[in-house]
């Protein structure tokens, strides 16, 4: 299974390939406008090309819970010189973390490789049709109701058959306005509209998403789960992201998206090495 992103090439069937997140934003739950100046998201975004990332995917809103939108000309306002940097300078391909359909326009036309909607193509009626016209991949990734209010709708009979169910009717969407399957990658949404357990079922049962026949991609990174879990800070939470990540990918998923690209890349690689280790015929035990 490859992915093909203007001028790169994933090939998932070789490794677990490892999404950077690199959010310039003034509020992240995570790293709290660390990187909201572009200068320190550009220094950041090499930094985590030289680290192994395979792809950069840069933020402008944050879609955490409770997190208040903005507008289309801010969040294009925070982006824009960082992205065009990065298409110049970094061997990366870059993906745009958006919602809005401007602004995956405008960044795709100076020359972004793809588009991850947390919305699932739902937030922005034009979004899918941006995609479809400059013909990337999009990550659809489920969620329920929008950032203000989706812990609320945490209900579901069975989490992963329910999603599983969710995220086909949005496929269905992006087939029927023009977005070519194989562009296609799809995201159970770890966090969004999910309680602890549930996003830990939903990593366990991962292998069963494998089943709709598209790469999957999977964001557990320093998430709230891990804290409800275990008892952490998000400070505290790398080793057990790590875990998670590898876990995941023992399931099944394609690509983790994270923000600890050093730990997460070394610990992937040692796993995608041992998964493809074959065993010489003389130390098989029939």
């Amino acid at each position: 299974m490859k992915l093909e992103l203007k001028g790169y090439t994933l090939d998932l069937a070789r490794k677990t390939c490892v999404m950077g997140i690199l959010n310039v934003t003034p509020d992240s739950f995570w790293d709290g406008g660390k990187y909201a100046q572009a200068e320190q998201a550009i220094e950041r975004a090499r930094e985590m090309a030289a680290q192994g990332a395979d792809v950069i995917d840069v933020g402008g809103e944050s879609t955490r819970p409770g997190g208040q939108p903005v507008g289309d000309s801010e969040e294009a306002l925070r982006i824009r010189a960082v992205v065009r940097e990065l298409l110049s300078s970094v061997r990366v391909p870059v993906s745009i973390d958006t919602r809005k359909a401007s602004v995956a326009r405008e960044m795709l036309a100076l020359g972004a490789h793809m588009v991850n909607d947390t919305s699932g193509l739902a937030y922005d009626p034009g979004m899918a049709a941006v995609v479809s016209e400059f013909d990337v991949p999009v990550v659809i990734m489920h969620m329920r109701g929008v950032p203000e209010n989706m812990q609320t709708l945490t209900t579901y009979g069975d989490v992963v058959a329910d999603v599983r169910r969710e995220l086909a009717a949005r496929v269905d969407f992006a087939l029927g306005r023009g977005i070519r399957p194989e562009n296609i990658v799809l995201d159970p949404g770890i966090g969004f509209a999910k309680t602890a357990d549930q996003n830990i079922e939903l990593i366990a049962r991962l292998d069963e998403f494998g089943e709709m026949g598209k790469p999957i991609l999977i964001g557990p990174s320093m998430k709230s789960f891990i804290g409800k879990t275990l008892g952490l800070e998000p400070g505290d939470r790398g080793e057990a992201t790590t875990a998670a990540c590898v876990m995941a990918a023992a399931r099944g998923a394609n690509i983790v998206r994270v923000h600890d690209v050093a730990g997460v890349s070394r610990a992937l690689a040692m796993f995608d090495y041992i998964k493809q280790f074959r065993i010489p015929e003389t130390h098989r035990v029939d």
